[in-house]
């Protein structure tokens, strides 16, 4: 009991002294696996798969707001749903209020769809952190087109009681980050430089409010592409508001197909962000991204890879640590 106990404490707690930053065990050392729901219940992942499967065709949008979800999730309390919370009088403003998430993050119907029916089929057993973990995996799979992009999740992890909005800033790094501010960020979560390339490239996915890059790509010298600076001067408002900021894709080549488009992008400086170009501004990050733009199957490879090294950090597996909630939006 004990060693399970201090397993958990450094799935929570682990910190590289030197460094000052979390490092997050391997998922085995954590008490995540796959096919952890085996026993309790065998169709789990079935399940996630079927409902997303059905958002994505629907809406493929929906697919990248998954994969942006779990980022969200994770770097801010950990992976452990507490992105998913309500607002409630006792705690008025959780994450999903926070700036990076209100009003751009999208998927919470999906996960709610997704948990409602777990719980016909095996209730209480399956936590919202695992779902939203096994979303941005199904949701990579779908709109990876048969390109490679399928991975197995471990699971384990149990629903954070902790949700607070100003902690998204803390933790979140803004389209107006440098190289360094990048770094430093992802390292905090015990992620490296390459992690940080490579799950920068989910970018080739989704879409964009003007308000993330017209301040500093449009209305400030930049090395954005001329041809793509007029055309999003054609699609955004020179200076966007709450009540005029319309929305564009991050990727105008292949916009529902995740794929390592994103990094030919960046090479053609027709990329949205401060953050995006900031990938070339050092020789080992620019060399990253040529492999990723040119060596087929490369970027793929090292996405699966990183995505779950996400799903591992400060996760909550301790029964004094988290729950599993009934309701995604509401703690027990």
């Amino acid at each position: 009991m004990a060693s399970k106990a201090a397993a958990a404490l450094s799935c929570a707690l682990l910190v590289v002294a030197a460094a000052g930053y979390y490092t997050p065990p391997s998922p085995g050392a954590c008490g995540l696996k796959v096919g952890y729901y085996h026993d309790r219940c065998p169709q789990a992942e079935a399940i996630v798969k079927r409902v997303v499967g059905d958002a994505v065709r629907r809406n493929p949008g929906v697919g990248a707001g998954l994969i942006r979800m779990l980022f969200h999730d994770c770097f801010v309390e950990g992976c452990d749903a507490s992105v998913l919370l309500d607002p409630t009088p006792a705690n008025p403003q959780p994450e999903k209020l926070g700036a990076p998430n209100n009003p751009s993050l999208r998927g919470f119907e999906v996960i709610d769809a997704a948990k409602a029916a777990l719980e016909r089929a095996c209730p209480g057993v399956v936590s919202c952190a695992d779902i939203v973990a096994f979303a941005a995996r199904d949701a990579s799979s779908s709109l990876g087109g048969g390109r490679g992009v399928d991975f197995d999740m471990p699971a384990g992890r149990l629903d954070g009681r902790v949700s607070v909005a100003s902690r998204t800033l803390d933790f979140l790094p803004p389209p107006t980050f440098n190289l360094s501010e990048l770094v430093g960020s992802f390292a905090a979560k015990g992620l490296g430089v390459e992690d940080m390339v490579v799950l920068s490239g989910a970018h080739t996915v989704g879409r964009s409010h003007c308000s993330s890059f017209v301040p500093d790509r449009l209305a400030a010298p930049s090395d954005i592409s001329p041809s793509l600076a007029a055309s999003l001067r054609g699609q955004c408002p020179a200076s966007p508001s709450s009540g005029n900021d319309p929305t564009v894709v991050q990727d105008a080549v292949t916009p529902d197909t995740l794929d390592n488009q994103y990094y030919k992008n960046v090479l053609a400086r027709r990329v949205l962000f401060t953050s995006d170009a900031a990938l070339l501004t050092s020789p080992a990050t620019a060399r990253m991204v040529s492999d990723n733009a040119n060596i087929p199957g490369w970027w793929e490879d090292r996405f699966k890879k990183a995505m779950v090294k996400m799903a591992s950090v400060e996760v909550k597996t301790g029964r004094n640590q988290g729950e599993v909630r009934r309701n995604c939006r509401a703690v027990n």
